[in-house]
């Protein structure tokens, strides 16, 4: 799928999902999606559907890095507790909200001292916090919300702390997938991120999501906006 994000939502606001039928074909199926909110086109997606074909070859670039397994890592939620003594109001809402689990393989930074040296890539491992049943589509939506999560992250690190006041106003401007073998999104997957670039008030952020047992499922791209407050 690749989707472009033209306008910011409104929530609680309806919106009208108009479907286009490129094609259907033997094989592959397009279909293209405009929302549309108090009149105005806010988001574009196409999106091809392939039958799953056996007997094709295979191979997959191994994960970059070795990572600790997510049990051993702490929650967002326990990083910031660790660092503030306790967790503001505001976010301990917040985190009783959150649909995903996600865990940092490197601790966060806090000061712009030690985003100083830092290279632009993160990784997290992620898992919905609950079960979600054995319908692929479910998984499929549910890690297609949780893929814009953490994304670019990958773009600010090298810039500011992930966490504290911005000094940036940030904002995805398209956002394409490939889905390459099946997954459970209530599984712990491993979200390993890079920004190739940023430049021109715009940051390029690439994905590449793995199963535990190291099988590439997903890869993502995305371009950011980046502008400087103040």
């Amino acid at each position: 799928l690749h989707a472009y994000f033209l306008r910011p939502g409104i929530p609680g606001v309806p919106i009208v999902y108009q479907v286009e039928r490129v094609r259907d074909g033997r094989s592959f199926t397009t279909r293209r999606v405009t929302a549309v909110q108090q009149g105005r086109t806010i988001f574009n997606l196409t999106a091809s559907f392939h039958k799953p074909e056996e007997g094709s070859f295979e191979h997959q670039l191994p994960p970059a890095r070795e990572v600790p397994d997510p049990e051993s890592l702490p929650t967002v939620t326990d990083e910031i507790r660790e660092h503030l003594g306790a967790l503001p109001e505001q976010l301990e809402r917040m985190a009783r909200r959150q649909p995903f689990d996600i865990r940092y393989v490197d601790r966060l930074r806090w000061t712009t001292e030690e985003v100083a040296d830092a290279e632009p890539r993160s990784a997290v491992w992620m898992r919905a916090v609950g079960p979600l049943g054995d319908d692929p589509l479910v998984h499929t939506c549910a890690l297609t919300y949780a893929s814009d999560m953490t994304l670019l992250d990958a773009v600010r690190i090298p810039v500011e702390p992930l966490w504290g006041p911005r000094g940036f106003d940030m904002a995805s401007l398209d956002h394409a997938m490939w889905f390459h073998r099946p997954f459970r999104a209530d599984d712990w997957l491993l979200y390993d991120q890079e920004s190739p670039i940023a430049v021109g008030g715009r940051g390029l952020a690439r994905g590449r999501i793995y199963d535990r047992d190291g099988r590439l499922v997903v890869s993502v791209v995305q371009e950011g906006l980046f502008r400087k407050l103040g």
